[in-house]
Protein backbone atom coordinates (compact mmCIF):
# COMPACT_ATOMS: atom_id res chain seq x y z
CA UNK A 1 0.00 0.00 0.00
CA UNK A 2 1.47 3.23 -1.32
CA UNK A 3 2.01 5.37 2.06
CA UNK A 4 -0.20 8.78 2.04
CA UNK A 5 0.80 11.81 4.13
CA UNK A 6 -2.91 13.01 6.10
CA UNK A 7 -4.91 15.10 4.79
CA UNK A 8 -6.92 15.76 7.81
CA UNK A 9 -6.60 17.35 11.71
CA UNK A 10 -4.43 16.50 13.87
CA UNK A 11 -5.31 13.46 16.32
CA UNK A 12 -5.90 15.41 19.48
CA UNK A 13 -8.31 17.65 17.01
CA UNK A 14 -10.33 14.98 15.94
CA UNK A 15 -13.96 13.42 17.02
CA UNK A 16 -14.78 9.82 16.57
CA UNK A 17 -16.29 9.74 13.35
CA UNK A 18 -13.03 11.72 12.04
CA UNK A 19 -11.15 8.66 13.92
CA UNK A 20 -13.55 6.35 11.83
CA UNK A 21 -12.34 8.03 8.80
CA UNK A 22 -8.59 7.10 8.59
CA UNK A 23 -7.14 5.08 5.89
CA UNK A 24 -4.43 2.62 7.19
CA UNK A 25 -1.60 4.63 6.06
CA UNK A 26 -3.16 8.02 7.56
CA UNK A 27 -3.54 5.82 11.09
CA UNK A 28 0.27 4.78 10.42
CA UNK A 29 1.34 8.23 9.87
CA UNK A 30 -0.77 9.41 13.56
CA UNK A 31 1.37 6.84 15.32
CA UNK A 32 4.53 8.04 13.64
CA UNK A 33 4.35 11.51 14.54
CA UNK A 34 2.90 10.73 18.02
CA UNK A 35 5.96 8.47 18.83
CA UNK A 36 8.44 10.11 16.79
CA UNK A 37 8.13 14.11 16.24
CA UNK A 38 10.93 14.52 14.21
CA UNK A 39 12.48 11.69 13.32
CA UNK A 40 12.11 8.11 13.32
CA UNK A 41 14.55 6.25 15.88
CA UNK A 42 15.43 2.93 15.81
CA UNK A 43 14.13 0.87 18.97
CA UNK A 44 16.86 -1.04 18.72
CA UNK A 45 20.12 1.08 19.09
CA UNK A 46 18.62 4.33 19.19
CA UNK A 47 20.19 5.51 15.83
CA UNK A 48 18.87 7.83 14.02
CA UNK A 49 20.38 7.01 10.38
CA UNK A 50 17.43 4.71 9.39
CA UNK A 51 15.24 4.78 6.43
CA UNK A 52 11.89 3.91 5.17
CA UNK A 53 11.99 0.60 3.16
CA UNK A 54 9.48 1.75 -0.05
CA UNK A 55 7.93 -0.78 -2.29
CA UNK A 56 5.37 -1.96 -4.18
CA UNK A 57 5.52 -5.75 -3.38
CA UNK A 58 3.06 -7.19 -1.02
CA UNK A 59 5.21 -8.64 0.69
CA UNK A 60 6.54 -5.33 1.99
CA UNK A 61 5.11 -4.20 5.34
CA UNK A 62 3.65 -0.45 5.77
CA UNK A 63 5.69 1.53 7.79
CA UNK A 64 9.22 -1.02 7.71
CA UNK A 65 12.29 1.32 8.37
CA UNK A 66 15.80 -0.20 7.92
CA UNK A 67 18.23 1.07 10.65
CA UNK A 68 21.84 1.37 9.08
CA UNK A 69 23.64 1.06 12.01
CA UNK A 70 22.50 -2.30 13.87
CA UNK A 71 20.80 -3.20 10.37
CA UNK A 72 17.55 -4.31 11.37
CA UNK A 73 13.97 -3.79 10.40
CA UNK A 74 11.24 -1.81 12.30
CA UNK A 75 7.71 -0.30 12.47
CA UNK A 76 6.14 2.00 14.65
CA UNK A 77 4.98 -0.58 16.48
CA UNK A 78 8.30 -2.54 17.79
CA UNK A 79 8.85 -1.84 21.18
CA UNK A 80 5.49 -0.39 22.16
CA UNK A 81 2.63 -2.15 23.76
CA UNK A 82 1.51 -2.90 20.04
CA UNK A 83 4.53 -4.94 19.18
CA UNK A 84 3.57 -8.60 17.86
CA UNK A 85 0.08 -7.01 17.71
CA UNK A 86 -1.52 -8.44 14.08
CA UNK A 87 -4.45 -5.56 15.30
CA UNK A 88 -4.15 -2.77 12.34
CA UNK A 89 -2.74 0.92 12.96
CA UNK A 90 -6.70 2.06 12.13
CA UNK A 91 -7.80 -0.48 15.04
CA UNK A 92 -5.70 0.50 17.23
CA UNK A 93 -6.55 4.33 16.90
CA UNK A 94 -10.19 3.70 17.79
CA UNK A 95 -9.58 1.64 20.01
CA UNK A 96 -7.24 4.33 22.18
CA UNK A 97 -10.02 6.93 21.26
CA UNK A 98 -12.92 4.62 22.21
CA UNK A 99 -11.49 3.91 25.89
CA UNK A 100 -10.45 7.69 26.07
CA UNK A 101 -13.88 8.91 25.63
CA UNK A 102 -16.04 6.66 27.60
CA UNK A 103 -16.30 7.99 31.07
CA UNK A 104 -17.12 4.83 32.69
CA UNK A 105 -15.14 2.26 30.48
CA UNK A 106 -15.56 0.51 27.55
CA UNK A 107 -16.27 -3.33 27.62
CA UNK A 108 -13.69 -5.89 25.83
CA UNK A 109 -17.02 -7.38 24.26
CA UNK A 110 -17.53 -3.73 22.63
CA UNK A 111 -14.52 -3.43 21.73
CA UNK A 112 -14.80 -6.79 19.88
CA UNK A 113 -17.84 -5.79 17.99
CA UNK A 114 -16.53 -1.83 17.35
CA UNK A 115 -13.30 -3.09 15.58
CA UNK A 116 -14.40 -6.46 14.33
CA UNK A 117 -11.69 -8.35 15.70
CA UNK A 118 -11.74 -11.66 16.00
CA UNK A 119 -12.20 -12.81 19.48
CA UNK A 120 -12.80 -11.44 22.60
CA UNK A 121 -9.56 -12.62 24.28
CA UNK A 122 -7.77 -10.74 21.62
CA UNK A 123 -10.15 -7.59 22.15
CA UNK A 124 -9.66 -8.10 26.51
CA UNK A 125 -5.61 -8.10 25.71
CA UNK A 126 -5.60 -4.89 23.68
CA UNK A 127 -7.94 -3.57 26.36
CA UNK A 128 -5.27 -4.12 28.95
CA UNK A 129 -2.00 -2.77 27.04
CA UNK A 130 -4.35 0.47 26.31
CA UNK A 131 -4.51 0.40 30.43
CA UNK A 132 -0.57 -0.07 30.33
CA UNK A 133 -0.47 2.92 28.50
CA UNK A 134 -2.27 5.43 30.50
CA UNK A 135 -0.05 4.26 33.80
CA UNK A 136 1.51 7.33 35.35
CA UNK A 137 5.35 7.09 35.37
CA UNK A 138 7.28 8.23 38.16
CA UNK A 139 8.28 11.20 36.02
CA UNK A 140 4.63 12.67 36.78
CA UNK A 141 5.81 13.87 40.05
CA UNK A 142 3.90 13.57 43.34
CA UNK A 143 0.79 15.21 44.29
CA UNK A 144 0.38 18.78 45.34
CA UNK A 145 -2.06 20.99 47.20
CA UNK A 146 -5.16 19.64 48.47
CA UNK A 147 -5.26 15.86 48.34
CA UNK A 148 -8.22 14.36 49.23
CA UNK A 149 -7.36 10.48 50.61
CA UNK A 150 -10.07 7.78 50.88
CA UNK A 151 -10.66 4.36 50.70
CA UNK A 152 -13.48 1.97 49.37
CA UNK A 153 -14.17 -1.92 48.26
CA UNK A 154 -14.67 -2.79 44.83
CA UNK A 155 -15.41 -5.86 42.96
CA UNK A 156 -15.89 -9.52 44.59
CA UNK A 157 -18.64 -11.27 44.59
CA UNK A 158 -21.31 -12.26 47.79
CA UNK A 159 -20.59 -14.53 49.83
CA UNK A 160 -22.62 -16.07 53.32
CA UNK A 161 -22.53 -13.93 56.53
CA UNK A 162 -20.33 -14.82 59.22
CA UNK A 163 -21.74 -16.16 62.17
CA UNK A 164 -21.01 -16.93 66.08
CA UNK A 165 -21.18 -20.30 67.77
CA UNK A 166 -24.70 -19.64 68.49
CA UNK A 167 -25.64 -18.87 64.71
CA UNK A 168 -25.89 -15.17 65.21
CA UNK A 169 -24.65 -13.39 61.93
CA UNK A 170 -21.43 -10.93 63.34
CA UNK A 171 -22.02 -7.33 62.28
CA UNK A 172 -19.75 -5.46 59.82
CA UNK A 173 -16.04 -4.39 61.50
CA UNK A 174 -16.39 -0.56 60.94
CA UNK A 175 -13.37 0.33 58.18
CA UNK A 176 -12.80 -3.26 57.24
CA UNK A 177 -14.89 -3.84 54.24
CA UNK A 178 -18.71 -5.97 54.21
CA UNK A 179 -19.08 -8.85 55.83
CA UNK A 180 -18.98 -11.84 53.63
CA UNK A 181 -17.76 -10.80 50.84
CA UNK A 182 -14.56 -11.23 48.75
CA UNK A 183 -14.14 -7.42 47.77
CA UNK A 184 -10.88 -5.65 47.32
CA UNK A 185 -10.05 -2.52 49.32
CA UNK A 186 -9.20 0.30 46.43
CA UNK A 187 -7.32 3.74 47.84
CA UNK A 188 -7.46 6.99 45.98
CA UNK A 189 -5.57 10.10 46.48
CA UNK A 190 -7.17 12.89 44.71
CA UNK A 191 -5.44 16.37 44.09
CA UNK A 192 -7.85 18.98 44.75
CA UNK A 193 -9.07 20.14 40.97
CA UNK A 194 -6.20 18.23 39.61
CA UNK A 195 -4.72 14.65 39.18
CA UNK A 196 -5.82 11.52 40.05
CA UNK A 197 -4.07 8.37 41.46
CA UNK A 198 -5.67 5.01 42.76
CA UNK A 199 -4.95 1.41 43.09
CA UNK A 200 -6.15 -1.74 45.20
CA UNK A 201 -3.75 -2.14 48.88
CA UNK A 202 -3.77 -4.98 50.63
CA UNK A 203 -4.98 -4.03 53.80
CA UNK A 204 -6.57 -1.14 55.27
CA UNK A 205 -4.42 0.16 57.84
CA UNK A 206 -2.74 2.47 59.22
CA UNK A 207 0.32 1.42 58.29
CA UNK A 208 -0.62 0.80 54.58
CA UNK A 209 -2.45 3.88 54.24
CA UNK A 210 -0.22 6.53 55.59
CA UNK A 211 2.93 4.74 53.30
CA UNK A 212 0.55 5.79 49.84
CA UNK A 213 0.21 8.90 51.23
CA UNK A 214 4.01 9.19 51.78
CA UNK A 215 4.87 7.64 48.59
CA UNK A 216 2.49 9.91 46.10
CA UNK A 217 2.08 13.52 48.26
CA UNK A 218 4.17 16.35 48.30
CA UNK A 219 5.83 17.06 52.22
CA UNK A 220 4.14 20.68 51.50
CA UNK A 221 0.15 19.55 50.63
CA UNK A 222 -2.39 19.48 53.05
CA UNK A 223 -4.45 15.95 53.57
CA UNK A 224 -7.90 15.51 53.61
CA UNK A 225 -9.43 12.30 54.89
CA UNK A 226 -12.41 11.44 56.49
CA UNK A 227 -12.84 10.31 60.23
CA UNK A 228 -11.23 7.02 59.99
CA UNK A 229 -8.57 6.27 62.90
CA UNK A 230 -5.71 5.02 59.93
CA UNK A 231 -4.83 8.36 59.33
CA UNK A 232 -3.99 9.80 62.88
CA UNK A 233 -1.19 11.36 63.10
CA UNK A 234 -0.18 12.20 59.17
CA UNK A 235 -0.49 15.60 59.28
CA UNK A 236 2.64 16.14 61.18
CA UNK A 237 4.46 15.15 58.10
CA UNK A 238 3.04 17.44 55.65
CA UNK A 239 3.54 21.34 55.74
CA UNK A 240 -0.45 21.41 55.20
CA UNK A 241 -1.26 19.90 58.13
CA UNK A 242 -4.15 17.11 58.39
CA UNK A 243 -7.76 18.08 58.07
CA UNK A 244 -10.97 15.17 58.26
CA UNK A 245 -14.37 15.44 58.29
CA UNK A 246 -16.91 13.30 60.21
CA UNK A 247 -18.93 11.04 57.74
CA UNK A 248 -20.43 8.94 60.92
CA UNK A 249 -22.70 12.03 62.16
CA UNK A 250 -22.99 13.20 58.57
CA UNK A 251 -20.66 15.90 58.58
CA UNK A 252 -19.39 15.88 54.61
CA UNK A 253 -18.21 19.33 54.32
CA UNK A 254 -16.90 22.31 56.50
CA UNK A 255 -14.60 25.01 56.66
CA UNK A 256 -15.37 28.64 55.20
CA UNK A 257 -12.11 30.08 53.44
CA UNK A 258 -11.19 26.35 52.12
CA UNK A 259 -13.39 23.32 51.93
CA UNK A 260 -12.52 20.55 53.83
CA UNK A 261 -14.22 17.74 52.48
CA UNK A 262 -13.19 14.04 50.95
CA UNK A 263 -16.06 15.23 48.08
CA UNK A 264 -13.90 14.93 45.36
CA UNK A 265 -12.74 11.42 46.09
CA UNK A 266 -15.87 10.15 46.23
CA UNK A 267 -16.89 11.30 43.08
CA UNK A 268 -14.12 9.34 41.85
CA UNK A 269 -15.04 6.06 43.58
CA UNK A 270 -18.51 6.93 41.94
CA UNK A 271 -17.50 6.55 38.34
CA UNK A 272 -15.07 3.77 39.16
CA UNK A 273 -17.68 1.63 40.72
CA UNK A 274 -20.28 2.77 38.20
CA UNK A 275 -17.67 1.30 35.73
CA UNK A 276 -17.04 -2.32 37.66
CA UNK A 277 -20.89 -2.71 37.85
CA UNK A 278 -22.12 -1.18 34.91
CA UNK A 279 -19.65 -1.72 31.82
CA UNK A 280 -17.35 -4.61 33.16
CA UNK A 281 -19.62 -6.36 35.69
CA UNK A 282 -16.42 -8.23 37.15
CA UNK A 283 -13.27 -7.48 38.14
CA UNK A 284 -10.55 -10.27 39.41
CA UNK A 285 -8.23 -8.84 41.98
CA UNK A 286 -5.18 -10.12 40.02
CA UNK A 287 -6.29 -6.87 37.33
CA UNK A 288 -7.77 -4.28 39.30
CA UNK A 289 -4.80 -2.15 39.43
CA UNK A 290 -4.93 -1.67 35.87
CA UNK A 291 -8.89 -0.59 35.73
CA UNK A 292 -7.70 2.20 38.57
CA UNK A 293 -4.44 3.10 35.91
CA UNK A 294 -7.37 3.66 33.10
CA UNK A 295 -10.14 5.58 35.68
CA UNK A 296 -6.98 7.87 37.20
CA UNK A 297 -6.08 8.85 33.66
CA UNK A 298 -9.13 9.99 32.87
CA UNK A 299 -9.85 11.17 35.30
CA UNK A 300 -6.45 13.68 35.74
CA UNK A 301 -7.17 14.30 32.16
CA UNK A 302 -11.18 15.29 32.26
CA UNK A 303 -10.83 18.88 31.16
CA UNK A 304 -8.79 17.81 28.01
CA UNK A 305 -10.86 16.93 24.94
CA UNK A 306 -11.42 12.81 23.97
CA UNK A 307 -9.15 13.28 21.38
CA UNK A 308 -6.22 15.26 23.22
CA UNK A 309 -6.69 12.48 25.88
CA UNK A 310 -6.37 10.07 23.34
CA UNK A 311 -3.14 11.60 21.90
CA UNK A 312 -1.46 11.22 25.77
CA UNK A 313 -2.56 8.15 25.67
CA UNK A 314 -0.90 6.90 22.51
CA UNK A 315 2.39 8.85 23.39
CA UNK A 316 2.79 6.49 26.70
CA UNK A 317 3.36 3.07 24.17
CA UNK A 318 6.81 3.27 23.99
CA UNK A 319 8.97 0.85 26.06
CA UNK A 320 6.24 -0.90 28.14
CA UNK A 321 5.40 -4.74 26.70
CA UNK A 322 2.61 -7.14 28.08
CA UNK A 323 2.66 -10.14 26.66
CA UNK A 324 -0.53 -11.97 27.26
CA UNK A 325 1.21 -14.78 28.71
CA UNK A 326 2.25 -12.63 31.55
CA UNK A 327 -1.65 -11.28 31.72
CA UNK A 328 -3.09 -14.48 32.69
CA UNK A 329 -6.49 -16.17 31.50
CA UNK A 330 -8.81 -14.59 33.69
CA UNK A 331 -11.48 -14.36 31.41
CA UNK A 332 -14.54 -15.96 32.89
CA UNK A 333 -17.24 -14.48 34.34
CA UNK A 334 -16.61 -10.61 33.08
CA UNK A 335 -13.46 -8.77 32.25
CA UNK A 336 -11.23 -10.95 34.44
Amino acid sequence: MKYEPPKFKTLHEMAFIDVCRLSEPQALHILESIRWPEDPVCPHCKSKNVARIKGKVKSVRDGLHRCYECKQHFTVMVGTIMEDSHITYRQWIQAFHSMCSHKKGVSALQLQRNLGLGSYRTAWHLAHRIRFAMQEGPLAGALKGIVEVDETWVGGKPGRPKKDKKGKVIPNQKGFGPNGTNKTPVVALIERNGRARSGPVEYVCAKTLKGVIRENVDKASTIMTDESKCYKGIGKEFGGGHESVNHSIREYSKGEEIAITTNSAESYFALLKRGVHGTFHHVSKKHLHRYCDEFSFRWSNRKKTDGERTEMAVSGIEGKRVPYKKLGTALKGGEG
